[in-house]
């Protein structure tokens, strides 16, 4: 009996020292500090017109005609075949792994052979290409694209998503004591989850995936320009209607900076990073229109919230956005509709994810609730997808003689804007007679008013397929944070 007895209290020791060790595990890893160089807003920079270009995609219905109109990756391309010093790339999805179902555009292989050609014909040119490991499907085959760059002598760095923080709470606590340790490479055999027609992986690497952070940036750039951007480099996503800012100047230093610390926590080789002479000629200075600065990870949260914060009455805030969730910025919105601002919204339905259907989560329960506070000074459209995305994140904050204009990779969700992903945006400030401000002000009235095709549709389009079923699967998500968002 008393042999039972002493067993049974030695279960329970050693269940108690394991929850011990795994909470430790689970709250260091969700609060441990960052890098060094993450979460980083820069120096604010003066920008010329000329120094400052906006740039987009945007697939839409015309007659009985579905119209593609894409000018990112031309932009793109011209701007590493333009490189003659380095060139340093930062690219999440980058590969041609599609559903099979319809004739995509190649643009993953496109942008490999921009930046073959390029390095063949400049051989000391130093390339610098930094991803995730979504595109080696957590390290279960070889990406053929980055293969082929790194075969050419580019420095390819694979992000450590393990120095970052975990926004899977319970899930990675777990991981890291037990799954993490087997890695995930060897022979795959079961269906790849992110594409039909990529490599089958291992049981260890469909793990991995669950933890759900990533390097989400997609930045170009070179010795004169760099592009950052809502896009991926990802056949998959070729119909997808994007968002990028093209930039020049002394601000290329700081966006090199905030690629350089991604390289240093991730074993990078650092010699392989420029630095360019900072651009501070008093005339250019007096010259300039508008101010420029890059932000990434939480930093484009403070952004985003303070220059909604910022508006007054007689403002106007416009928001292109493909997942909007995170509460700070939902409430900085409900607060600036109390102040009487108008706020114009255009979300993608959450439908359509690379051949699988979805169902409308987070943005359908997030509007359901925002709808509450009417439609005096709120107002909300639909972006009319088909099988692709409204993959645009940005936000226009339209004053009476300057605006704001925020934009990048960062979804509007706390697993974006709370330091889990990396993710890269740029804060424009800049007057309303602007070249930027008016391109970006005829975008948004372009798509919201329907001028030469169909963009939106009307909120009740999508809203009243918001089942009782849809609201619970999305409080579960939120609520056990096994999600993208």
């Amino acid at each position: 009996m008393k042999k039972k007895s002493w067993y049974k209290k030695k279960r329970w020791i050693a269940l108690s020292i394991f929850l011990l060790i795994y909470s430790g595990v689970l709250l260091y890893h969700r609060f441990k500090p960052l890098p060094e160089g993450i979460s980083y807003a820069s120096d604010v920079h003066s920008l010329q017109e000329d120094e400052i270009e906006f740039l987009y995609d945007l697939t839409y219905d015309k007659g009985d005609k579905e119209v593609y109109d894409q000018s990112i990756f031309d932009e793109v391309n011209k701007t590493i075949k333009e490189s003659d010093d380095f060139l340093v790339l930062d690219l999440f999805l980058f590969n041609g792994f599609t559903d099979g179902k319809r004739d995509y555009p190649k643009i993953s292989e496109r942008l490999a052979n921009s930046v073959i050609d390029v390095m063949e014909e400049n051989p000391s040119l130093k390339v610098v290409l930094i991803s995730d490991e979504i595109n080696t499907s957590y390290n279960s085959h070889k990406a053929p694209q980055i293969n082929e760059l790194r075969e050419m002598g580019a420095e390819v760095i694979y992000t450590d998503l393990n120095r970052l923080r975990d926004p899977n709470l319970f899930y990675s606590g777990l991981w890291r004591m037990t799954l993490s340790w087997f890695g995930q490479s060897g022979p795959g055999w079961i269906p790849n989850p992110l594409a039909s027609s990529a490599p089958e992986v291992t049981m260890r690497s469909y793990l991995d995936l669950f933890n759900i952070k990533a390097n989400h940036r997609k930045t170009v750039m070179n010795e004169d320009a760099g592009i950052i951007m809502s896009a991926n480099p990802h056949d998959a996503s070729g119909f997808h209607s994007n968002i990028a800012f093209k930039v020049k100047g002394s601000i290329l230093n700081d966006l090199i900076r905030s690629e350089k610390a991604v390289a240093a926590f991730s074993g990078g080789d650092l010699s392989t990073f420029p630095e360019l002479p900072a651009v501070q000629a008093a005339e250019k200075e007096k010259e300039a229109t508008v101010k420029g600065q890059i932000v990434t990870e939480s930093k484009i949260q403070d952004s985003v919230v303070t220059a909604i914060d910022d508006a007054k009455e007689g403002d106007e805030i416009n928001i292109g956005m493909f997942y909007l969730a995170d509460r700070d910025i939902i409430d900085a919105i409900v607060d600036a509709t109390e102040r009487k601002v108008k706020v114009r919204m255009v979300l993608d339905p959450n439908q359509n994810a690379f051949g699988h259907q979805k169902m409308g989560l987070p943005n359908l329960p997030i509007t359901g609730e925002l709808h509450k506070q009417g439609d005096d000074y709120l107002k909300i459209r639909w972006y009319d997808t088909n099988k692709e995305q409204f993959h645009t994140k940005m936000l226009y904050v339209k004053g009476k003689q300057e605006s704001t204009i925020i934009g990048g990779s960062g979804n509007y969700t706390s697993r974006n804007m709370d330091d889990y992903n990396m993710e890269s945006n740029i804060h424009l400030k800049a007057s309303n007679d602007s070249k930027v401000v008016q391109d970006v002000d005829r975008y948004f009235e372009r798509i919201w008013n329907n001028e030469d095709g169909v963009y939106t549709v009307e909120y009740s389009t999508y809203q009243n397929k918001l089942s009782a079923f849809k609201y619970i699967m999305y409080i579960l998500q939120k609520l056990f944070q096994v999600t993208t968002y």
